[in-house]
């Protein structure tokens, strides 16, 4: 039946061409977002599970800048840790050449003085970031023997948990100014201290002598903590970075796992797009003809 009033066909055409047109508003979306799922309303266990996720991911960001800061500061500690056993092993070099009788060891104490300052000076000055491991005052309120860098972030249910790696530095302190328990301020088994030796008054008489060799073995004994002290601080400078390639790598992959969610696929969106082009060409089309049947009724009364 011809109606005049009701129009069946453009209402049918209309309808194709509304659905063409909303259909090609979420491809054009999706094109110029790039993302399949941008907000909650198009897919809201996806759009939920990314932004939790991202935010997670600016968590381990900030979890890699630590572990950077971390690895600055112990690898500041153990450049200064290696140069002290440079210094040492010249103490120790310079007290064995003591040992020969007849010696001027005044001269040789005065070598041994600079020695000992410059062990000091290596000490107070391995600061980072106003981390000092090396030169300490454990009586200060401030003070605490364990040092923690941050290392992971992680999600366990609804629960969060930040993973830390602990360093003791009471292994690696040289210098104690509260009570003198640092490895180069301490008293050693044969009573000296390296910072404290002097051997300008000694002399060729067997006790004298018995006292050096005293001396030197306390020395060897220091330089032993002190390679104890560099390997722990070696051991923490590679774990700091093998957790931070970790963290880098797991980062990169959240990243990839929140774009298997919600990016979208360009080359299935293009071809999309192309198709619903010629839907709504076809659409306003139909939709033409459909409205020229009301001419055509017209034609009947002529």
């Amino acid at each position: 039946m011809s109606s005049l009033m009701t129009n069946a066909s453009a209402m049918t055409a209309l309808q194709t061409l509304n659905a063409t047109n909303k259909n090609m508003a979420e491809v054009q979306n999706r094109i110029s977002t790039g993302y399949r799922v941008s907000t909650a309303s198009d897919n809201a266990a996806y759009w939920s599970i990314a932004t939790t996720m991202r935010s997670d991911n600016l968590a381990l960001s900030a979890v890699e800048d630590a572990l950077g800061l971390g690895a600055a500061t112990v690898d500041v500690m153990y450049t200064a840790m290696e140069s002290t056993v440079d210094v040492v092993d010249e103490i120790k070099a310079k007290l064995v050449a003591a040992r020969q009788p007849g010696v001027d060891r005044a001269k040789i104490q005065s070598d041994i003085t600079e020695l000992q300052g410059q062990l000091q000076t290596v000490a107070d000055s391995s600061v980072f970031n106003g981390e000092n491991w090396l030169s300490v005052d454990s009586s200060d309120a401030a003070y605490n023997a364990t040092k923690t860098i941050v290392g992971s972030f992680t999600r366990s249910g609804g629960s969060i948990s930040i993973d830390t790696i602990a360093v003791d530095i009471t292994a690696t302190e040289l210098f104690d100014a509260a009570d003198q328990s640092g490895i180069l301020d301490k008293t050693l088994t044969n009573g000296n201290t390296v910072d404290t030796i002097d051997i300008s008054a000694l002399t060729d008489s067997a006790a004298d002598l018995t006292s050096l060799e005293g001396m030197i073995a306390d020395v060897d004994e220091a330089l032993g903590d002190i390679t104890d002290a560099a390997t722990l601080l070696g051991s923490v400078k590679k774990r700091v970075d093998l957790q931070k390639d970790f963290v880098t790598a797991l980062t990169d992959a959240i990243d990839r796992g929140v774009g298997q969610l919600v990016d979208a696929d360009m080359n299935q969106e293009s071809t999309r797009l192309q198709a619903l082009q010629v839907q709504q060409q076809l659409g306003i089309q139909a939709l033409s003809i459909a409205n020229s049947n009301s001419q055509n009724i017209l034609s009947l009364f002529r």
